[in-house]
């Protein structure tokens, strides 16, 4: 009998199985695509010679995750590429407001009347990621944190919407766009609970961290958590489908980096997770270009990342619009182009584009029209560079990893109190009604991104549990 058994190969099921064979545990990881990876995957999607992530492609949360950090994963061929600025947020003037490595230059960016307003809000916290992403990133009420004073000072300002930070903090477009634009990662609407606080993450992930991509492609995370596991003595199987618990091997363990609704369905837990709720579905391109991005502002043609979306009041409409089940008419748009940094995503001379904005859950249209043309808007000529180009709207990005249900790339809702209280409110929100079976996905605590914390909490809660056996 094995003592552990993982679902899923995805970054959190990765980590899962690599905490317990760092515990000396036997694990085994069945996945049931013909590769590992789960949203960290890199394929040849356009073109020969042009390597796409179909879903995760930045990485801020990843490069000082407390769960990465702890892993020797560069001895694996991990290698991480930090562009000249994490993130462009251009505007129709062609200025753009930036997300710097260093504070001083993001504030610059955002006018005279907010650059102390922007120094103001994030001077408690920076210089102490460590602390914040060791005590933020978790089930809040799982033990004490480390540094409660700037626990409490930035719960205060974390739970805050993003619609109340950027009226009280900032008096100017750029900032508020800038902010609203942070907090648009949630994927929900900005006067949802807690956005506030993921925008600050993100803001302080950049100052402390920068927002990298993986040379290579985000494959090499996947790769670089796989090959650890396989040194620590644990297998992975692939193109492994499991229908039911009675497919796998024995275990005394069986952790799920799957959504709740599929684990429910495996485990035989019938309405287990029937409140679970999942939010709007995103509709994705990847582009193969003969250059790189004709962007008018000089500054994004120097990030990693661009957010597209002049206004506060646009980028909230976008969100508004998806949540409420509109078709888009003028989405706000995450954009990465990694050939800024990492030559080998193309060949030379070329370049690869990763695009998406937000529409309703399921969504069947097609957004590549509306799409193109906003980036036409801050990227004039745009279209005479693209070759080739995938597009992937709910349906398929739900057919290609079966968590996105409905297209949510974040694996459950993360409005109001989801974001806090995922999959349901439990003292352990790992564990289920049975003994044995565990969730590690992004539907548990922390939530969406690619960090492997959801999977290093699952497998502290499986470790518990095996040693009380």
């Amino acid at each position: 009998m094995l003592d552990a058994v993982v679902v899923g190969a995805g970054p959190n099921g990765l980590t899962a199985a690599v905490e317990l064979a760092r515990r000396g545990l036997t694990v085994e990881v069945f996945e049931a695509a013909d590769a590992i990876g789960g949203g960290a995957r890199t394929e040849e999607l356009t073109l020969p010679g042009f390597r796409h992530d179909p879903c995760s492609a930045v990485h801020p949360l990843a490069v000082r995750s407390p769960a990465f950090a702890a892993m020797p994963l560069d001895r694996h061929g991990l290698r991480w590429l930090h562009p000249g600025l994490p993130m462009a947020h251009p505007f129709p003037d062609g200025t753009a407001a930036v997300l710097s490595r260093r504070v001083g230059e993001t504030a610059a960016s955002l006018g005279p009347r907010d650059a102390g307003a922007y120094r103001r809000l994030v001077a408690p916290f920076h210089g102490k990621w460590d602390t914040l992403a060791a005590d933020f990133l978790r089930t809040q009420w799982d033990g004490l944190p480390a540094d409660p004073v700037t626990y409490a000072r930035f719960g205060l300002v974390a739970a805050q919407s993003a619609a109340l930070l950027t009226r009280t903090r900032f008096r100017d477009a750029k900032a508020r766009a800038l902010f609203a634009g942070l907090a648009a990662h949630g994927i929900a609407p900005l006067g949802g609970f807690g956005l506030g606080g993921m925008a600050m993450m993100f803001a302080l992930a950049a100052h402390e961290c920068g927002w990298p991509v993986p040379r290579g492609g985000s494959q090499a995370i996947a790769d670089a958590l796989a090959s650890y596991l396989r040194e620590l003595g644990g297998t992975i199987h692939t193109g492994f489908e499991v229908k039911h618990l009675d497919d796998l091997p024995p275990a005394r363990a069986f952790v799920f980096d799957t959504s709740p609704t599929a684990l429910a369905r495996i485990a035989g837990l019938g309405n287990a997770y029937e409140h679970f709720r999942y939010g709007p579905g995103v509709f994705k391109i990847d582009y193969a270009l003969d250059g790189p991005v004709p962007w008018t502002a000089e500054p994004a043609r120097r990030a990693g990342t661009i957010h597209i979306g002049p206004t506060y009041e646009e980028i909230g409409a976008a969100l508004d619009a998806a949540t409420a089940g509109h078709d888009p008419s003028v989405p706000f748009l995450i954009t990465s182009q990694p050939g800024v940094v990492d030559p080998t995503r193309a060949p030379e001379g070329k370049h690869t584009f990763w695009v998406y904005g937000h529409v309703p859950s399921a969504w069947e249209g097609d957004a590549t029209e509306v799409i193109e043309r906003q980036i036409e808007r801050f990227a004039p000529g745009f279209r005479d560079r693209v070759l080739a180009r995938a597009t992937a709207g709910p349906p398929e990005l739900a057919a290609r990893n079966p968590n996105y249900i409905g297209g949510d790339i974040a694996t459950g809702s993360v409005a109001g109190l989801r974001l806090l209280i995922r999959p349901k409110l439990a003292r352990v929100p790992y564990a289920t009604a049975h003994p044995a079976v565990f969730l590690c996905s992004s539907a548990t605590p922390p939530g969406p991104g690619v960090h492997g914390m959801s999977g290093h909490h699952a497998a502290k809660a499986v470790w518990r549990r095996l040693r009380e056996a």
